[in-house]
Order: C-alpha cells, then structure tokens, then sequence
C-alpha cells in the first residue's frame, strides 16, 4: 500500500507539465483540424467543409512551394548530415583549442533566426553587401545571392546550414565519444590507417546520431518559415516561397480559414515524409 501511495505521489509531478502540453499542443492540434473547416475570423465562424482545402490546393504558387520546400529541406539535411560529420570528427581527434573551436561552431545556433535573416540579407547585398565587396576586391564579380531566381533559394539553404550545422555537430560529437577506442585499436593492429578507421569503425557506428540529424533537419527544413521571410519575403518572384511562407500570406490576406487549412496539409506532408523516412533510417539499427 505504501508502495502504491508513493507511486500515485510522483505521478502527480506530471500534471503541470501534462496541463502544459495538452492547453499549448493537444488542443490546438485538434482546434485547427476543426477550423480548417470553416471561414472564421476572432469573432464568428461559419462551417463551409472541405472548401479551404480545395482553395489551397488551386493556390497558383503552391507548386512552387512544394517544389522549393523539398529542395530547402533536402539541401540542407543532407549538408548539415555531410559537414557536422567532419566537423564532429575533425573536433573529436584531441587538437589544440578543441573547447574554444567547439563553441564557435555551436555560436551560430544560438543567434536569433530573425536576426541571421536581416544580418545576412545586408551582407548579401548585391552592391554593399560585404560578401561582394570582399570578392570584387580579387576581381570576382559576385552575383545577385537574394535577388536572382536561379540561386535564391540556394542562397537561403546556405545561410541555414551555417546557422544549423553546430547542433549536427555536437550530434555527432556525441555519438563518436561513445564509440569504444577497442574498435579503433582492433583496426589498427590489422594494419588499417585513419581513413580505414573511419569508414569502418567511425561511419557505421555513428549511425544513430546520423539518423538523428537527418531527421531532426529534414522536419526543420519542412517546417521552415523565419529565415526565409526576413531574408527574401518569398521572392523574387514566387523563387523562393515555401509552403510556410504561402500559408502565412493567407493570414495576412485575412483568409485565416484557408490558412488553417494549409496548417492542416503541412501537418500531413511534414508526417508523410518523417514517418516513413524514421522507419527507414531506423530498420537496421547498430548497436555497439
């Protein structure tokens, strides 16, 4: 009876925080399913079906949107996967100031995301942009990075990957400290050198944490909307406009039924693709 007692006690420790998560996520989640099927405003609605979703959907740059999504989050998942590795493993090897080193990777992550936006939207400015200044200064002509269609979007995916690539990193970090030195030694009394090491030791049993930033990053990039607006607005043009981007200039508009319903269809393609992608990555798991 004690022991029951005590267990229904530290149960209660939950409450607050289950209070939390149900007020700020479960109700929301369930709120906006529910308004997506109507035409609302902050003081009246009125039920209207599936008429939001059929609107979204003939949304003249949702194709684009689509298109510029996948791209955004494809980019950079794989490139913060790709440079947190070699950062993680360049800053596991014992080099000097490996501490200092490790703080000025991590530093962009914490830096505002509106302010990386602005401050990146200055430097890449094609006439004062302090990128361009330094390349005119030997004799490269710098391109117009935010305002020319065919590298906008790229430009963009560049900015979040220095932004991103410090919470990869220390991922990693994390994941190679836990790989016993045994295996390393094992490969190196057969005669195998760094590289061998780390394709077979390091690559494969890094594993988890590469599924981890992989996933993490692909849901990010699906997901991402404040880099991308303060730094472009969705232009030029419809360049570089995500499915974000498209549902809050809805609610800009007022049409905050239909924007709802763009909430509901991301919720939908964001779980379409990490539901499958986490079963994939996760089917044949390492273990140490």
């Amino acid at each position: 009876m004690k022991k029951l007692l005590n267990n229904t006690y530290s149960y209660w420790f939950l409450v607050p925080a289950g209070l939390i998560y149900v007020t700020f996520f479960i109700a929301p989640t369930f709120m906006s399913f529910f308004f997506s099927l109507t035409r609302w405003t902050l003081f009246d609605w009125e039920f209207i079906g599936l008429e939001n979703f059929i609107m979204f959907f003939q949304e003249s740059s949702l194709k684009v949107g689509f298109r510029n999504t996948l791209f955004f989050a494809t980019v950079t998942a794989l490139s913060k996967v790709v440079l947190g590795f070699a950062l993680g493993l360049v800053l596991t090897m014992g080099i000097r100031f490996t501490g200092f080193l490790r703080s000025i990777v991590f530093f962009p992550t914490i830096l505002s995301i509106v302010a990386v936006g602005i401050t990146f939207r200055r430097l890449m400015h094609p006439a004062h942009g302090a990128i361009n200044r330094t390349l005119a200064l030997f004799g490269i002509s710098g391109p117009n990075w935010l305002g020319n269609v065919d590298i906008a979007m790229l430009s963009v995916s560049l900015v979040d990957v220095w932004r991103g690539v410090g919470i990869a990193t220390v991922i990693f970090i994390a994941g190679m400290q836990a790989i016993p030195r045994d295996y390393y030694e094992a490969v190196s009394i057969d005669g195998g050198g760094f590289w061998r090491q780390v394709w077979h030791v390091t690559v494969p049993l890094s594993r988890p944490a590469t599924n981890s930033v992989l996933l993490l990053a692909m849901i990010g990039g699906l997901r991402t909307f404040d880099l991308v607006w303060t730094m472009t607005g969705g232009g030029p043009g419809f360049s570089t406009d995500l499915i974000a981007s498209i549902i809050y200039k809805q609610y800009q508009a007022g049409f905050y039924g239909l924007a709802t319903a763009g909430n509901v269809i991301l919720f939908f393609v964001v779980a379409a693709i990490a539901v499958p992608l986490f079963w994939f990555l996760n089917r044949k798991e390492v273990t140490l």
